[in-house]
């Protein structure tokens, strides 16, 4: 009996090992590809390594230099600013036509739909290099607008003006991320009861107030997504820049992901460079978690009363 019992609770827990032999080689992939090359990250960043030569290892010496980096803090100040674009005009844009798309019956709806999304899924270095062509200040479409219309004094060098290179890169990045935005808008509104705007109707209320009072409040799990990826799609930024103005003019557009780059394959200074991306890894999450958590709350709050 007491055999039958120990066999019994033998077979229990080797079924239960049963879903982690599933997992596992997923799991030593990930291990593989994405967990040794962070440790090994963060272990590069107490090095002063060229990439060549003999790690020399220097404690503390590289976090300590990272916060009194000029360039570093002007590409975490260009990063936030990017915020601006990559999350608050997006997320507005994005509730403003998914309100338009479904609240009224529009011929070819999957097409405007599929149109708004398709600059999302292009490649970041196509995006760049067409929006480079339109910003040209010789012969892009922009300038030759402007100069049509009889805008002349509005033309400049867009991507080489001190003021408006930022802004101009800024736009590239709203018209990327709101069709993201939008698409997750509407797949929210989907699941709203529509007789909750057929209420709102009756009640007298317009398209701004159905909006706010029921349309946003139904798809706060979709702009919490949205808030999240687009915030940290701002704070991770690279190829854009890269493509369009390479940090210029001067720093103008410098970010914390082009001075990592730069001192990991120009300036050779590897070890320098892990400790710019475990620094902005970590204020990634960081401010993630911040996010999660407020959502959560509001959430939760949002359900008690």
């Amino acid at each position: 009996m007491i055999d039958s019992s120990r066999e019994m609770q033998r077979g229990n827990r080797l079924r239960a090992l049963i879903p982690y032999l599933f997992v596992l080689p997923a799991f030593l992939i990930f291990a593989l590809f994405v967990l040794l090359p962070i440790l090994d990250t963060v272990r590069l960043s107490f090095f002063d390594w060229t990439g060549f030569s003999a790690p020399n290892f220097a404690g503390l010496a590289n976090y300590i230099e990272l916060w009194t980096d000029r360039l570093f803090i002007t590409g975490l100040g260009n990063n936030l600013r990017f915020i601006l674009f990559y999350t608050v005009f997006p997320i507005g844009l994005a509730l403003v036509l998914t309100a338009v798309m479904t609240r009224r019956r529009i011929r070819g709806m999957s097409l405007f739909r599929a149109g708004y999304f398709i600059p999302y899924v292009m490649p970041m270095v196509v995006v760049g290099v067409v929006w480079r062509w339109i910003y040209n200040p010789a012969f892009g479409p922009l300038n030759q607008a402007l100069g049509a219309i009889g805008l002349d004094a509005l033309a400049r060098p867009w991507l080489g003006d001190f003021d408006a290179a930022l802004p101009a890169v800024g736009l590239i990045a709203t018209w990327v991320q709101y069709g993201f935005c939008m698409v997750l808008f509407i797949a929210g509104v989907q699941k709203i009861d529509e007789s909750l705007y057929d209420a709102a109707q009756v009640d007298g209320a317009s398209a701004m107030q159905q909006l706010r009072h029921i349309t946003i409040p139904g798809i706060r799990t979709e702009i919490s997504v949205a808030l999240v990826t687009t915030f940290i799609a701002a704070l991770r930024i690279f190829d854009l820049v890269f493509v369009t103005t390479r940090g210029g003019p001067g720093d103008q557009t410098m970010v914390t992901s082009l001075w990592l780059y730069r001192n990991a394959f120009q300036i050779n200074r590897v070890g320098y460079a892990a400790t710019i991306a475990v620094a902005q890894s970590v204020l990634i999450l960081a401010i993630s978690a911040v996010l999660l958590r407020f959502t959560r709350t509001s959430d939760q709050e949002e359900v008690a009363q």
